[in-house]
């Protein structure tokens, strides 16, 4: 390709199968020449495929809980003893809601799935950092980013509370970075992705219907997993050194979008408009 990440180093997180955006991210630094570690839960690890990443891109596994302070210490640890230095950059791809699992709706939650799901798609970013910032592991001109949703700032209604872990996420970045850049020199952003039909994606309620809408919303059309790859490669590369704090919305347009021709065409075809009885008024007589 392009030898964008030639010497790079890197942490990906969250990788499961290969319809993952974070698997895409690891063929495409791999090809890009960056060399870097895998990481996802235990249970994950268990579940997916990730094995055969780590196979097809010459690198090595750590399981981690991104709950987990120390799991994180030693991911850190360990990744920077098997690349041999510091890190140039680190993906976060994790998110779930047990809510959603559970099919509890938005206002009649169980707190305590709101806590774990909270703890596992948002908190974790927020601790992954402080381990990153704590060890001053990332070199200078690093780059974190972490997978969002423009939920954080519209209403989806049947994406539960995953919504509120995304905004919480963004606001990481932003306050989070905000010290990385000051203190480290290391930039940190969130994507804001096209929905993507991915296994954690699929377990949301009525996922296909976002997927349907977005295209159409979408003078582009959605942004595949392999689009925001590359994107995301173009963010851990040099090319993007003084891009910070942001949330980039990676979408087809849909994120500026009011209405498409398309949704209005689909729209009219169902529109009966109401029919207005007009009551004329008398004629008045001649005189």
């Amino acid at each position: 390709m392009y030898n964008l990440l030639k010497g790079k180093k890197g942490i990906i997180l969250g990788a499961l199968d290969s319809k993952s955006i974070a698997w895409k991210v690891a063929e495409r630094a791999h090809e890009e020449g960056a060399t870097f570690v895998l990481s996802n839960a235990p249970v994950a690890l268990r579940l997916g495929t990730i094995a055969e990443l780590a196979e097809k891109t010459g690198s090595e596994v750590i399981a981690a809980d991104a709950t987990s302070i120390m799991d994180l210490e030693d991911l850190v640890d360990g990744a920077m003893k098997i690349l041999g230095g510091k890190i140039d950059f680190v993906l976060h791809s994790i998110g779930m809601s047990v809510n959603v699992r559970r099919g509890n709706h938005y206002t009649h939650q169980d707190y305590n799935f709101t806590k774990t799901g909270f703890d596992v798609s948002a908190l974790s970013f927020h601790r992954l950092m402080s381990v990153l910032y704590q060890r001053d592991a990332m070199n200078e001109w690093g780059s974190v980013v972490a997978l969002s949703y423009m939920a954080a700032q519209r209403v989806f209604p049947d994406y539960n509370d995953m919504a509120d872990n995304k905004a919480y996420l963004e606001s990481v970045a932003r306050s989070f970075g905000y010290f990385f850049g000051r203190d480290k020199k290391v930039r940190v952003n969130t994507i804001s992705q096209s929905p993507t039909p991915t296994t954690a994606g699929s377990g949301v309620k009525g996922f296909d219907g976002f997927i349907a809408y977005a295209e159409k919303m979408s003078p582009l059309g959605n942004a595949t997993a392999l689009e925001c790859a590359d994107y995301t490669i173009s963010l851990f590369s040099d090319l993007t050194k003084k891009v910070t704090l942001q949330n980039l919305f990676h979408d087809g347009g849909f994120s500026n979008m009011g209405v498409s021709t398309a949704i209005m065409d689909d729209f009219m075809k169902d529109f009966k408009p109401e029919t207005v009885e007009v009551i004329e008024e008398p004629k008045k007589a001649k005189k």
